[in-house]
Parts: structure tokens; C-alpha cells; sequence
């Protein structure tokens, strides 16, 4: 899962970016909305918590503006307006959801997975292919009634893998969608995250490499 943080206060984005990171969610960060609506231009991303009092685009416009999208993440308002109307006024503009500050990290998590579950094109809760059962909101993955012990990234790519099957992902994607816009794309990761997750996986193997192409689970 990939989201964007649009928020203008520096230390609340880096905490909620961190958190989200612990959690194996790839994360990019905006401080005003005109970063933003060049970001969403460039990436693809499940999920936007979104700030309405920004800098340089209004939250109000910006979440307007992706809205309007053909293929629109979904769209969670992060703000200290609380007050009832505050909440209506920013679902009119269409919203998904709605938080206000201060909230429960534990709660940020559980509605940015539930709004990644409603996006159009999202898979069932639970992903299974090769004997592979994976709950990524319990942090779940056993392959034949085996639990497997996985780092974050190791579950984000097996995830990303999931969701792709029987299709590939290139190494690229799988830069995209598990760590994030300051990720190399020249580094070794994948490569070395993919051979540890096969590793732990065990026999038969099952995912697949083809050069040029890309990874799947066979």
C-alpha cells in the first residue's frame, strides 16, 4: 500500500509517516498543496490523509481536484476542525473519511486499511494463491498451515506480490508500492528482500523471476 501525507505541520508528518513506515506502508510526504497535487500526478497511491488548512492549494480544492480523478486515491481529512458541520462540509467535498486531531494512531491505521479494502480496484481482506493465506490487518501470513515469520518489508512485498497474482511486478513497482519516492531505484533491495522472503517461504518455491520482467507468484 502506498500513501500520501498532505500535511503542513513538519513533526505531525514525519510521526505519522514513521508510524505508517512501522506498519510496512510505503509513505510520501507534502508540506502544501501545490507538492501535492504534483505528487498525485506522478505516483499512484491507495490512500491521502489530507490536511484542509494548507498552504499554497487549499485542502478543500485539492481533495475536489482528486475527486475528479479516473483511477482517485481514497481520501481520508486529517484536521483540527471537528465540529459536526466541519465533518459534513469536508464529506460533501468527497471525502472517504473523516479525523480530527488529536486522534489514536491505532485508529489512523485501522481506517487507512478499511479505505484501502473500499478502493474499486482492491482485493478481498485476506489474499490467497500457492497455499498462501495473508491478513494484512492482523499481520498475518501462513502458507500451508506453516505461520511465517516475516519482516515488514518481507510482508509489504509478499502483500504487493499477492495482489498482483498471477501478474508480475517489476522491480520498479514493488519500489513504488513498498518503500517509497526517496527509495534508489539503482539499489539491490528488492533483489535481496525477495531472496530472504523465498528463504522463508521454503519449498517448492514459488515465487518466480523473469529477467526483464519482472517477479510473481507461480
Amino acid at each position: 500500500m502506498r500513501v500520501l501525507v498532505i500535511e503542513d505541520d513538519h513533526a505531525l508528518a514525519e510521526v505519522i509517516a514513521e508510524g505508517l513506515g512501522d506498519q510496512g506502508i510505503a509513505v510520501d510526504l507534502a508540506h502544501d498543496g501545490l507538492t501535492a497535487a504534483a505528487k498525485l500526478d506522478i505516483a499512484g497511491y491507495d490512500v491521502v490523509i489530507l490536511d484542509r488548512d494548507l498552504p499554497g492549494l487549499h485542502g478543500d480544492a485539492l481533495c475536489q481536484m482528486i475527486t475528479e480523478r479516473a483511477d482517485r486515491p481514497m481520501v481520508l481529512m486529517l484536521t483540527a476542525a471537528s465540529a459536526p458541520g466541519d465533518r459534513v462540509s469536508g464529506l460533501t467535498l468527497g471525502a472517504d473519511d473523516y479525523l480530527a486531531k488529536p486522534f489514536h494512531f491505532p485508529e489512523l491505521i485501522l481506517r487507512i486499511q478499511a479505505l484501502a479494502r473500499r478502493k474499486p480496484d482492491a482485493r478481498p481482506r485476506t489474499l490467497h494463491a500457492a497455499g498462501i493465506a495473508l491478513d494484512p490487518i492482523r499481520r498475518t501470513a501462513v502458507r500451508d498451515g506453516r505461520q511465517l515469520n516475516l519482516s515488514v518489508k518481507e510482508f509489504a512485498v509478499l502483500q504487493a506480490l499477492l495482489r498482483a497474482s498471477p501478474g508480475f511486478l517489476s522491480t520498479e513497482a514493488l519500489l513504488e508500492q513498498v518503500w517509497d519516492e526517496n527509495a534508489d531505484p539503482f539499489t539491490n533491495t528488492v533483489t535481496v528482500t525477495v531472496s530472504r522472503l523465498r528463504r522463508k517461504l521454503g519449498n517448492p518455491p514459488i515465487i518466480a523471476t523473469t529477467p526483464g520482467v519482472g517477479y510473481r507468484i507461480a
